[in-house]
């Protein structure tokens, strides 16, 4: 990638935020020798002021957190698809060694004293150096009341939690995983309360994914969702159906991963940092902005689930590859939060994606693939089978429009398993209730629904909502563009969106974490998160395409 990084419109390095007062805590004693390997006891004395000293040992504390954010990444990410089976136990010790020594690292005395002068001594920070002590003292705080055994015995119950997940989905088996999501949800409340007593266990893991988010921001936004979305769909209900009839057919595997291979490059991933791999359910990630992996998987009969997929997990891989190489092996690289980088991979899948002007650039590796089947699909047509509003029972397939109401199921369950008001074996009746009350459709069997994800055997629980959420990101930053002078449809219609990378790049991936959401989104559009956007996109694009 070769986008030039510049500094944002509306921004200046005042805007970057201070770190907060931390919370008083009792401190978790570092051992008297050795020291903690990424902080030097002797970096300056409690209370002494030695800014060299201290950088030095900031360097150092954010290396060794690095080392442990590779390793967890590889093992995160391959394990689960490359381990033979009864090496589940194996890598979920490894894994939870690693987060006892990264929490050993965070909550030392050693470190908390560090951090404390580091900000005392902001002023002789870099504003790059400020934003890594903002972060490691939030990721300090919330871990500093967690007991390092629980949280260790945590990481290891996911490794076996997932391990169950991927059987119980092949087997359409709900009670093998049944008592595993109990004791995920009852480990997931306990931490929480331990990381901020008295507050609701799942407003704190909202706010883990989306810094500034809790159930009443999710409540509000949901419900602006629905009143544009059940609204539209009944309509579109009344209307003759689109036709996908030019997308249908047999996809050969090995055609198809060649066709991944070209989506990456139309893209503009880099194919000297990437990973393509497969996998159950698709991912992506990012170590450092030379390496980042997509794991997907194709179906012969479906070559739109696999474009989709690669283009939305190419929105992922194009956040983390665009950070500013400068936040390498520090706790600013990756992307601020998942809602931002749902709002990525989201933005690729449909508003590019899923556009009309874009569809000529896809038809043209859908024909260099699979010429037979193409060469007489006008781009028309295309757009508008891959627009097709109909009510479906998979998330990760499911139509623009409908997908919002696939996340709100997901996340009304989260709240009564987080409260304590269900256990998991009442989560296949609602799950098909709710299926039933949103989309109108007939859940078969567990395999096809509560099944059908991983995050909550890997404890993800709070996650969900960020992908809608992401959706109306990704709406309101398509507004800026546009307003900004970009001729957006123009743009796609070449096939090169290098323009819309670089924008992107400019005012949202080159910063890392070193500003929240809520922060990207004032600075790139010049007004807070606005839902109207997404909303009123939805309703413009699928009144035009169902001649509403």
């Amino acid at each position: 990638m070769a986008e030039a990084t510049n500094e944002p419109k509306k921004q200046t390095e005042s805007t970057l935020p201070e770190a907060a007062a931390e919370p008083s805590r009792q401190e978790v004693q570092a051992p008297a020798q050795p020291a903690v390997p990424g902080v030097p006891d002797e970096a300056a004395p409690a209370g002494v002021s030695n800014p060299k000293a201290d950088i030095a040992a900031l360097n150092s504390l954010e290396m060794h957190l690095y080392a442990h954010r590779y390793a967890e990444t590889m093992m995160g990410c391959f394990g689960p698809s490359i381990d033979p089976v009864k090496a589940t136990h194996d890598r979920g010790e490894a894994q939870a060694i690693l987060d006892e020594e990264d929490q050993e690292l965070l909550c030392a005395k050693n470190t908390g004293e560090l951090l404390e002068r580091l900000q005392r001594e902001s002023p002789m920070l870099s504003r790059t150096q400020r934003a890594q002590v903002r972060i490691l003292r939030r990721e300090r705080s919330r871990l500093m009341d967690v007991p390092p055994k629980e949280q260790a015995a945590f990481t290891r119950l996911l490794a076996e939690s997932g391990a169950v997940w991927h059987k119980a989905k092949a087997a359409n088996d709900w009670a093998s995983f049944e008592p595993y999501l109990d004791r995920v949800v009852n480990a997931m409340r306990h931490i929480a309360n331990c990381q901020n007593p008295g507050k609701n266990p799942y407003d704190v893991w909202l706010d883990y994914y989306e810094q500034g988010t809790s159930r009443a921001f999710y409540n509000h936004f949901f419900r602006e969702v629905k009143k544009t979305v059940v609204p539209l769909l009944q309509e579109i209900s009344q209307r003759p159906q689109l036709s996908r009839r030019v997308v249908e057919g047999r996809f050969e595997a090995e055609r198809q991963w060649a066709l991944a291979r070209d989506l990456m490059d139309l893209e503009g991933l880099d194919p000297d940092v990437m990973v393509l791999t497969k996998t159950e359910h698709p991912y992506s990630d990012g170590i450092t902005t030379n390496y980042a992996m997509i794991a997907a998987h194709v179906y012969e009969d479906d070559v739109l689930s696999n474009l989709y997929t690669m283009l939305h997990e190419g929105g992922h891989a194009l956040y983390e590859t665009g950070v500013n190489p400068e936040f390498n092996y520090t706790s600013l690289k990756g992307g601020t939060s998942m809602g931002m980088h749902e709002g990525q991979s989201r933005f690729f899948e449909n508003y590019v994606g899923r556009s009309e002007a874009f569809a000529p650039a896809l038809l043209k590796l859908l024909r260099k693939h699979f010429p037979g089947q193409f060469s007489r699909v006008s781009a028309r047509q295309f757009y508008m089978a891959a627009n097709r509003v109909e009510p479906s029972l998979i998330r990760t397939e499911a139509d623009e429009l409908t997908y919002p109401l696939h996340i709100i199921v997901r996340y009304e369950i989260e709240q009564l398993l987080m409260e304590g008001d269900i256990s998991a074996q009442q989560v296949p009746m609602l799950w098909a209730d709710r299926y039933k009350k949103y989309l109108g459709i007939r859940v078969p069997d567990y395999t096809h629904g509560c099944l059908q994800d991983t995050h909550w055997a890997d404890g993800l629980i709070g996650y969900f909502p960020t992908y809608a959420l992401g959706g109306a990101y990704g709406a309101q930053l398509r507004h800026q563009m546009i307003a900004d002078g970009m001729d957006f449809d123009g743009v796609l219609a070449t096939g090169d969106i290098a323009p819309i990378r670089s924008w992107l790049k400019k005012h949202v991936w080159q910063w890392g974490r070193a500003f929240d959401p809520q922060e990207i989104i004032q600075n790139a559009c010049g007004e807070p998160f606005n839902v109207a956007y997404y909303t009123d996109y939805l309703t413009q694009k699928f009144s035009s395409l169902y001649e509403l």
